[in-house]
């Protein structure tokens, strides 16, 4: 099971969710690029990720189409701003494919991975919002809650990869 780390937010806009992950760094991050996993953790279940599309580098676009329990989807498109391997993700819903702006801008994600030792990994996703309107909408929809299932779920992958 994964260990909270307590990081406060830098600003009224941000959200961060960091845990001591028990995997290794390499594999959290196939986790977070290959589409065929990324389906299998990125939503509490019992919704689901029925599509996953990403060009994991500067400027390539990204679509995670979201399912609830009824089947209804949610396409999230989006673009990657900035990628380390193995240690950095950053992406954002303010762009769409070839740098279209979406119709709301609605956050920037940043994840990144350091080693902790023994197969381990820190793992910190930080969340920052156009506004704290949209911080705390993201808040109330379970944020905390929701990031940490899914934080659990990526574990839970990342442990049974080679």
């Amino acid at each position: 099971m994964t260990t909270t780390i307590d990081i406060a937010p830098s600003s009224d806009r941000e959200l961060v969710l960091a845990r001591i992950i028990d995997a290794p760094r390499a594999n959290i991050w196939r986790c977070w690029t290959e589409p065929e996993l990324v389906t299998q953790w990125f939503v509490p279940k019992p919704w689901s990720v029925p599509r996953a599309e990403m060009d994991v580098r500067p400027g390539g676009s990204s679509l995670i189409v979201m399912a609830d329990p009824n089947g209804n989807e949610y396409p999230n498109p989006g673009v990657y701003l900035d990628v380390v391997s193995n240690e950095k993700l950053v992406f954002t819903d303010a762009f769409t494919s070839a740098w279209q702006p979406s119709g709301k801008p609605f956050m920037v994600g940043i994840v990144t991975l350091e080693d902790e030792g023994e197969g381990r990994t820190r793992y910190v996703a930080t969340v920052r919002h156009w506004t704290v309107e949209d911080r705390e909408q993201h808040e109330k929809m379970g944020f905390h809650e929701g990031w940490g299932i899914c934080a659990e779920q990526l574990e839970a992958l990342a442990k049974s990869l080679s």
